[in-house]
């Protein structure tokens, strides 16, 4: 009964068309209702507690940082760098894209805003360098959902903080299945411009080379004393965010002089509406994910499920299908605050390393970001680019398999994540 009152209120209000934090706060009042103690304090103070957390703050550092990059010199720098060492290849755009999203996620963690970036420097270059412009659109979209995965993410950090789980040994996990989504839209791309009749750019000098590495230089440390302090325990997740916004201020006012008082003003405004969104966000999942405990929704959807425990790779498996399924209608935020806390305790339960569900189920919320018929990653490159939406679509099946094949590796061989992560982590 508490499952279809969950269930029913949320659908029901996201239908009519309420924003889903109000949605979720409806959500909770249905299920005070079908407890038979509403109670609008509690609904209050649940709704302060959710905001109120350390970890949290790291977002709207992060996000700030992502923004003072890009008007302030270190996002072009990244992919003039890019270009030099990759634009000469056959399709040498196509790999400009991804080395550039790689080096983005890693400085960032938002893939809308990421792949927005892509989108205004690269789309137009590879129009009129006669590339497939689907195709162009759809390798954006795919090399964007990388921001997820690979650390500071936002996705993680919130996933930490809703499955009370360490977010440094969800960060370090993150990194190799991000490459390893790289490395396969490297193959994907390869394979489907092998056939291109694109003229690849004239290949840059040694002295070209070294001049656009050199400029990039002080954005490329930036993920080293990131990842480095975190690695060693220098600073913790949040703090790591308050030093990536410092870093990329210091170097946009006073190394790069591209950035004034106005453009400052426009990158804190919008990095605070972002963050007022997500925090909304968390706050009102907070209330709900306090009574989806007390009504013991998880030990429900575990009943369900029971008839896959005995397996892990099962269990495993029809979880990331239903997740991808609500992944392609709910956006990745929500996704991750609604869904944790019913699905975490069942695979506890089942034995399954909380920070390894963790990066598979960030991989596929991120891959339900380019999926139709929400799919808000691939409506972003649709917009900036003003790429038709079924045109983008058509270009990104080859990239959302390749995605999906590292999608279900990671199901089948957990080693992949455990291994390294617990390395890197130092557990």
């Amino acid at each position: 009964m508490s499952a279809f009152v969950f269930l029913g209120s949320l659908l029901g209000a996201i239908g009519i068309g309420m924003p889903i934090a109000f949605a979720l706060m409806v959500c909770a009042v249905a299920m005070m209702v079908s407890m038979g103690n509403v109670n609008a304090q509690i609904l209050a103070q649940k709704l302060i507690d959710g905001a109120d957390s350390y970890p949290l703050m790291a977002i709207p550092f992060f996000l700030l940082a992502g923004e003072l990059m890009n008007v302030g010199g270190l996002s072009q720098r990244i992919v003039n760098a890019a270009m030099s060492l990759f634009g000469h290849f056959r399709g040498g755009l196509g790999y400009v894209v991804i080395g550039t999203g790689v080096l983005l996620a890693s400085l960032s963690g938002s893939a809308i805003a990421d792949t927005a970036t892509l989108a205004v420097m690269l789309l137009p270059l590879m129009r009129r360098a006669g590339y497939d412009v689907g195709r162009s659109a759809g390798l954006m979209a795919a090399t964007g959902i990388i921001a997820p995965v690979i650390p500071p993410s936002v996705g993680f950090i919130l996933l930490g903080v809703t499955a009370n789980l360490s977010i440094t040994s969800l960060f370090m996990a993150g990194i190799v299945p991000g490459l390893l989504m790289a490395v396969m839209l490297v193959a994907a791309w390869w394979w489907v411009s092998a056939r291109d009749g694109t003229e690849p750019l004239p290949r840059r000098s040694g002295r070209e080379v070294w001049h656009a590495i050199r400029s990039a230089s002080w954005a490329l440390v930036m993920p080293v004393i990131i990842v480095g302090g975190l690695k060693f325990g220098v600073f913790t997740p949040t703090e790591a965010g308050i030093i990536a916004a410092a870093y990329a201020l210091f170097v946009s006012l006073l190394v790069y002089r591209e950035m004034g008082l106005g453009d400052l003003y426009a990158a804190i405004l919008s990095a605070a509406k972002t963050t007022s969104v997500i925090m909304l966000l968390v706050a009102a999942s907070m209330v709900s994910a306090w009574l989806i405990t007390i009504l013991n929704l998880p030990g429900q959807v575990a009943t369900l499920l029971q008839p896959f425990a005995d397996s892990q790779t099962l269990l495993l498996l029809m979880i990331v299908v239903v997740v991808l399924v609500i992944g392609m209608v709910l956006d990745f935020t929500p996704a991750i605050l609604i869904l944790i806390p019913v699905l975490m305790p069942v695979v506890k339960s089942a034995g399954i390393d909380p920070v390894y569900f963790g990066v598979v189920f960030i991989i596929t919320s991120a891959i339900g970001m380019i999926t139709p018929p929400v799919g808000v990653v691939l409506n972003a490159v649709c917009g900036v680019g003003k790429v038709p939406m079924e045109v983008a679509v058509r270009g990104l099946i080859p990239f959302l398999i390749a995605e999906v094949a590292v999608l279900l590796l990671l199901i089948l061989f957990p080693a992949i994540v455990t291994v390294p992560g617990e390395f890197l982590a130092g557990r």
